[in-house]
């Protein structure tokens, strides 16, 4: 049998852990509820959903494929609200015929983007990319291009979309 007072030491030192580890997990708790309502955390949220959908939509619109030429201009248009959806549903026609006579396809590759502008009350934001775009054209060698672009958004029911595209020169700032 041990004694007494080695026993008492003993469970003291439980007491002491237990007692640590349970103010952690409080202390954990108490930060997180403090962080679930912060609105640098959904202003940062807002953020990056608006640039990865953005992202994704720039890429979406400097990829075609000739002999899908239909399908991707419909894409096109789903990945646009305002201005430019309806710019790009007045050509969808002709802009097809003419991907189809040609048979040059691209495809279009984000390599960087950035938000310059966040409105998250209006539900708008800006950013600008470097898009690679591999052009393939029906006869001959393909070729890869680099572009910048600005983008105009707008949050929608279902996600970023973009309002307006605009290609930036190189040497512009």
């Amino acid at each position: 049998m041990k004694p007494p007072q080695a026993l008492r030491a003993r469970v003291a030192g439980w007491v002491a852990a237990w007692t640590v580890a349970a103010v952690v997990c409080a202390l954990g708790a108490w930060s997180y509820t403090g962080t679930r309502g912060d609105d640098a955390l959904n202003y940062g949220k807002a953020r990056d959903t608006a640039l990865s959908d953005g992202q994704r939509d720039i890429a979406l619109l400097n990829t075609v494929d000739a002999a899908h030429a239909e399908a991707d201009l419909g894409r096109w248009l789903t990945a646009t609200t305002g201005p430019l959806h309806d710019r790009l549903a007045g050509t969808h026609t002709a802009d097809a015929a003419t991907l189809k006579q040609s048979g040059t396809s691209t495809r279009g590759t984000v390599t960087d983007a950035a938000v310059t502008e966040l409105d998250t009350r209006a539900g708008t934001a800006k950013l600008i990319a470097t898009v690679e775009v591999r052009v393939t054209p029906a006869a001959g060698t393909a070729t890869t291009d680099r572009k910048r672009f600005e983008a105009g958004l707008s949050r929608t029911a279902g996600g970023w979309k973009l309002t307006a595209l605009t290609a930036v020169p190189v040497g512009a700032s």
